[in-house]
């Protein structure tokens, strides 16, 4: 039985998705959806993380719902409101 959830994608376009999920009773990854490692370089120092997906999850499969409208010009706009008393915007006064 498949474990789905909405989410809202950004990129190319905003788009409501039903997306998979980790499998909650897995004993693999015990719904983590996979399994985090450190690994090191050549002198045994810290390189980074590495992330391996598990098999309960499929984290490529998407399903489009419906593309979500653009905001109006006018809403996604963004105005910088400045403090009239302080250099450029900016308070030199304490508390800073």
């Amino acid at each position: 039985m498949p474990r789905l959830r909405i989410q809202v994608t950004g990129w190319p376009r905003r788009t409501l998705v039903l997306t998979d999920t980790p499998r909650p009773n897995c004993r693999e990854c015990e719904g983590d959806g996979g399994f985090e490692y450190d690994y090191g370089d050549h002198n045994g120092e810290y390189a980074g993380t590495e992330w391996d997906r598990c098999t309960c999850w499929n984290e490529n499969r998407r399903w489009v719902l419906m593309p979500l409208p653009r905001l109006p010009q006018w809403l996604r706009r963004r105005r910088v409101v400045r403090d009239p008393w302080g250099p450029n915007g900016y308070s030199n006064e304490p508390p800073f």
